[in-house]
């Protein structure tokens, strides 16, 4: 039984645990600077917590002595100092993350690392990335590769159309730092919550727009290789004005506690939602130019003893699988893994990655 330590104690950090923990291959330490956040983890019996301060020195250290891997689940601002204690205490390393200089941060910390450094392991970035690698191989030369992922409140109430399912400061992040893509070939930077589109998928139309973040490292993966290369969000129509009108009109991007504040005491959080994946892909097989769709939608639901939210659900299955990967071999034991460096087929065949693979999903086998 492998030891693992799980750092953050929110919904997803709980989510992690409980499924790390429900499977009895690992045992599972909860790590928290507020002992309130430990006392209301809401999870199976046998999970031991820790209430300390990561950032005072050697402390974050001393719990890792001896374990497995550390699994990042806290806010993008602590991912370096979480990977840089992994790197000095000799474990594997694992996070969330969708901040692009702290993976970079990460990366350099692989170079010189005995042990695996795995970012970026939950939906978008994460899985995303999998699903996108997966299609783009069935091609024998690429045109673009369209990613679209986002997490949705099943019945909106507001003018927002949203619900905070997810962290709001990686919310906030991810709608203010300049977007990775692949335009006409060129490896660039475009803005946030810009080239917004619509689609419809199961009679529903959508919104997109330019996060950051998303991609993973898929950009430095395909450069020189695509066309077109780029991610976006998914919500409902309406969303992105009011967003381009509180952080640019309002000057709310210059003050992101207070847009913090704001979304956290006017927005309810809600179990009910739908993760939503599209991407699509095309190039040419044979000479000609071809097409592939990948469209799953993933709801809300109970896992083990406790009703997860959907979005809980995908990026705790995703980080779960990539460590049972990992713990089996799978996966290198050294140095910087992507996620574009795991098979889609062997990750949904694991016992976490098949909570992917619901009803719905549409995926072309190669």
């Amino acid at each position: 039984m492998k030891e693992i330590v799980v750092v953050g104690a929110g919904k997803i950090g709980a989510t992690i645990a409980d499924m790390l923990a429900g499977s009895e291959d690992y045992r599972v330490t909860v790590v928290d600077r507020s002992q309130a956040q430990l006392d209301a983890l809401d999870v199976v019996s046998g999970i031991a917590t820790r209430q300390i301060d990561i950032g005072q020195a050697g402390a974050l250290e001393a719990v890792l002595a001896g374990k497995f891997a550390v699994l990042s689940a806290a806010p993008f601002h602590l991912t370096t100092r979480i990977a840089e204690a992994a790197a000095s205490a000799g474990v594997h390393y694992l996070d969330l993350t969708e901040d692009v200089a702290s993976t970079r941060r990460v990366k350099e910390l692989a170079a010189s690392a005995g042990t695996a450094f795995i970012p970026q392991c939950g939906l978008a970035p994460g899985f995303i990335s999998i699903v996108a690698n997966d299609h783009a191989k069935h091609f024998d030369t690429l045109d673009s590769v369209r990613m679209r992922v986002g997490a949705l409140p099943q019945f909106p109430s507001n003018a927002l159309n949203y619900n905070l399912t997810w962290s709001t400061d990686g919310v906030i992040n991810e709608y203010c730092e300049p977007c990775e893509a692949i335009v006409d070939g060129e490896l660039t930077e475009v803005p946030p919550l810009e080239e917004r589109e619509e689609f419809s998928l199961d009679g529903v139309t959508y919104e997109a727009f330019n996060t950051s973040g998303g991609l993973g490292t898929l950009c430095e993966t395909y450069a020189g290789k695509v066309r077109t290369l780029n991610y976006r969000t998914i919500r409902y129509p309406g969303h992105a004005a009011i967003m381009k009108a509180l952080l640019n009109d309002l000057g709310l991007r210059d003050r992101r506690d207070v847009l913090k504040d704001i979304l956290e005491n006017a927005l309810p959080a809600t179990l009910q939602d739908v993760v939503v994946i599209f991407v699509t892909v095309s190039g040419r097989k044979n000479g000609r130019l071809m097409q592939e769709t990948y469209a799953n939608k993933i709801y809300s639901r109970r896992i083990g003893n406790t009703v997860r939210s959907a979005i809980q659900i995908t990026t705790a299955s995703g980080i779960c699988a990539v460590l049972d990967m990992l713990a089996s071999g799978a996966l290198p034991q050294k140095g910087f893994v992507r996620q574009e460096d795991i098979s889609l087929d062997a990750f949904l065949a694991n016992s976490f990655g098949r909570n992917y693979a619901q009803a719905g999903a549409q995926h072309l086998a190669a």
